[in-house]
């Protein structure tokens, strides 16, 4: 389908940003030639040149963040387009260039006295800016001399390029196949993979996962090559701001103990056992021989998967949600009332889904939306996205409404979570309760599971890197295929296709950032239980979370949501409720 195809109401209103491509452009000429900070160099120990150089730099991001959206949803809309490929490519060099001109700021910051910024953070002209100071305290070590910071600053562009590669390749390049699948002859599109992995159609599940697969396998020099540069990038980066490993700078941009990533691994390691009891009951409620990767979505329970057109399925999202209150759901009625929402898959859309915004306007949602019971949960998950994003920008200033990526996955899965368990309470139909909790089996094992071996992955890719080992794609699916091993068992056969699952992740290409789906997802059933067990207070504390951006670590955020990821109980807690899922999965099953 082309994007003139689809009714207007299902597509995303760019009008609130700029009412057509002309006033973009005249708007991105504004604030190209608005990019004049250089002035304020050597006056941050003046307290008022400082107050007024955060002030002006809070305008120009409100615009800068205005033009870089409408440019990146358009090119979203259809990555073909050289206009919008255009458009965006001009908005990352308005960033290199903005960063290039303020590249004195922190350094020159950092140098001055730490009883000056002390001083800073308790005045309260700068209560909107406290957090950062505190921040920058904490980064003094790490920060390096202007004219490096100027020069590191000025490759940023180029340093982005891998990235840049990977999302080209997978949207644009990748040789994705047709095959016939349900009576019709279908292109082979990331959506369509999904639906057919979820189909009881075993022969076309595999015909789809080795058509699919055999495509990335086509490209596969190239990925690595283009993986490999950004792992190379990211060990210069860590390395020029003087810090241990990949791993210290990425948990230090974020504000994050090490005790939290730690206490990750191991709950989800202690857990295995669990894991691999799953994954052997898939293998005999199938009743195969042997359990291959294309297996791993197949229904365990047929004929009860939830199928609604895309309106039923927002409405019964809004229904599900009333744990959240009134407010909540007239929030998400206004989303899909007033086009926040791009919906269907069309020829060079990107593929999967995401939220954004910008701050002054609502949030944006982009779907790809199939109607299958995972797509209705990702309304659920996109549009937590959605309202944590406008919680934040309404109850903080700009300087503190952009909360941290750490707890970026928390009100998505809350959501999530949240809809599950009153799909459970909402029926009387058995098989639609097995389904039910093996869905709820498949989201962690998908999100807190998965992603924690992502992680491992990246971690261990990085740390060969570190040490200067070339990684090849030999060695990367070596590594891959390992790690797999250990967190799926024996029960399934471990394939050359699932040791190159590593080169279809675009996660990877922004360093240590799965793991925090599975924190996200840790949090958000310890939230969830609580909202369910204790009504509006519980309610009450979230809100205060989902209202307080940026504004304190994301660790002590979560605190006032009643999660402590410093201690061990929130992990021990997500790892039982997996646990008694799957001993009632196995009872109601009769394994």
């Amino acid at each position: 389908m082309e994007r003139n195809q689809v009714e207007k109401r299902y597509t995303w209103n760019t009008d609130d940003l700029f009412t057509c491509d002309e006033e973009w452009e005249k708007a991105y000429d504004e604030v190209e030639k608005s990019i004049n900070f250089s002035s304020y160099a050597g006056k941050l120990g003046n307290k008022g040149q400082l107050l007024s150089l955060l002030k002006a730099n809070d305008e120009f991001g409100k615009k800068l963040e205005r033009v870089f959206l409408y440019a990146s949803m358009k090119h979203d809309e259809d990555t073909r387009v050289s206009k919008y490929i255009a458009y965006d490519s001009k908005c990352s060099s308005l960033i290199a260039k903005y960063s290039a001109e303020m590249a004195f700021f922190e350094p020159e910051l950092a140098s001055l006295s730490e009883d000056y910024l002390q001083s800073i953070v308790s005045d309260k002209d700068f209560s909107d800016y406290d957090y950062m100071i505190k921040q920058l305290i904490k980064r003094k070590p790490h920060v390096i001399p202007e004219d490096q910071e100027r020069l590191v600053a000025l490759a940023g562009e180029t340093l982005g390029t891998f990235s840049d590669i990977f999302s080209m390749i997978d949207n644009a390049d990748l040789p994705l196949p047709e095959m016939e699948f349900d009576g019709e002859k279908v292109k082979l599109t990331h959506g369509m993979y999904g639906v057919i992995m979820h189909s009881p159609d075993r022969e076309k599940r595999k015909e789809a996962y080795e058509k699919y697969y055999g495509a990335y396998k086509s490209l596969l020099n190239t990925i690595t090559a283009t993986y490999y540069g950004n792992v190379k990038k990211d060990v210069f980066l860590s390395r020029a701001y003087k810090y241990g490993s990949c791993l210290e700078r990425a948990l230090s941009s974020e504000d994050v103990k090490e005790c939290v990533y730690r206490n990750l691994l191991d709950a989800v390691k202690g857990s295995l056992p669990a894991m691999h009891r799953y994954i052997a009951d898939r293998k005999k409620i199938l009743g195969y021989d042997k359990l291959y990767f294309y297996d791993i979505y197949a229904p365990l329970v047929g004929d009860v998967e939830v199928k609604m057109d895309y309106d039923d399925a927002y409405a019964y999202v809004v229904k599900g949600l009333a744990p959240l209150g009134k407010e909540y759901q007239e929030l998400l009625r206004r989303g899909h009332d007033e086009r926040w929402i791009d919906v269907e898959e069309t020829e060079g859309k990107r593929s999967g889904a995401y939220s954004t915004g910008c701050y002054g306007i609502h949030p944006y949602v982009l779907l790809n939306y199939k109607p299958t019971t995972s797509d209705i949960f990702t309304i659920a998950h996109e549009m937590g996205h959605s309202l944590h994003t406008y919680f934040s920008a309404h109850n903080q200033p700009y300087a503190k409404s952009d909360y941290k990526i750490f707890v970026a996955e928390v009100a998505s899965t809350v959501n999530e979570v949240l809809l599950l368990k009153f799909m459970l309470a909402d029926t009387e139909d058995v098989n639609l309760r097995k389904y039910l909790l093996n869905y709820y089996l498949d989201t962690i094992r998908g999100t807190l599971h998965r992603q924690t071996m992502f992680a491992e992955f990246e971690f261990k890719a990085h740390a060969l890197a570190e040490k200067g080992e070339p990684l090849t794609k030999e060695l990367l699916c070596e590594t891959y295929g390992s790690i797999g091993k250990d967190y799926y068992g024996d029960a399934i056969e471990h394939d050359y296709n699932i040791s190159c699952e590593w080169s279809r992740i675009p996660h990877f290409y922004r360093a240590f950032y799965v793991y925090k789906y599975a924190t996200g997802i840790t949090a958000a059933i310890n939230i969830a239980h609580r909202i369910l067990s204790e009504g509006k207070c519980a309610v009450k504390d979230y809100f205060k979370f989902l209202s307080s951006g940026s504004s304190s670590d994301p660790v002590s955020l979560l605190k006032l949501a009643g999660v402590d990821l410093e201690s061990k109980a929130p992990f021990e807690f997500a790892m039982r409720e997996f646990a008694d899922t799957l001993s009632e999965f196995e009872k109601m099953m009769k394994i």
